[in-house]
């Protein structure tokens, strides 16, 4: 596993939020509430050597999926992370990060400032953790590799429903686009 330039690396927090990380969340999966402290373990560890933080935020305005053809998260998981509600808000458990991105779907790149902030701030490499592993994670991850940028994710850091989501996630990540690694063996 190659060490990380700080100064060029960014640790993106993926939907680390109430309502998938706390016991009364719409779409509480445990394995998420076990991620927080993986979670802001990381995120001292990349203030610590001088590394970005950005967290990303799942925020549905009310309606979003409403005339959508195909593509509609209600139907698939419930309305969850309503703009302005509880479940939307990041885990008091994190500390602030340097920049949330608020996203509308799985992908953060996806009609989010995402890419420009990182080109404007020089970030070629980013390493993921949060929730949930096969969902999230992975298509903001893969969105990441597609747009050339070094795509590292901590598997030992991920929320997931099903343990074959987590090894599904990282496996496919590592095949396609990217690397895996664990929190220990993580260096910035």
């Amino acid at each position: 596993m190659p060490t990380f330039d700080p100064d060029r690396t960014a640790l993106i927090v993926v939907d680390m939020q109430n309502g998938f990380c706390h016991p009364e969340g719409s779409l509480y999966a445990p394995p998420s509430e076990e991620a927080i402290a993986p979670c802001v373990d990381l995120v001292e560890r990349a203030r610590d050597a001088g590394a970005s933080v950005l967290y990303t935020r799942d925020v549905h305005p009310e309606g979003q999926f409403e005339g959508n053809h195909a593509y509609d998260e209600f139907a698939r998981w419930g309305e969850h992370a309503i703009e302005g509600s509880w479940d939307a808000e990041i885990v008091e458990e994190l500390p602030d990060a340097d920049h949330v991105v608020e996203k509308h779907t799985y992908d953060a790149f996806h009609e989010t400032g995402l890419e420009g902030h990182l080109d404007a701030h020089g970030i070629d490499d980013l390493v993921f953790c949060g929730t949930l592993a096969n969902v999230c994670v992975l298509h903001t991850a893969a969105s990441a590799g597609l747009r050339d940028y070094g795509t590292v994710i901590v598997e030992d850091a991920l929320g997931y429903i099903e343990e074959e989501h987590r090894k599904y996630a990282t496996e496919h990540a590592a095949w396609l686009f990217g690397e895996t690694t664990t929190r220990e063996a993580l260096t910035f």
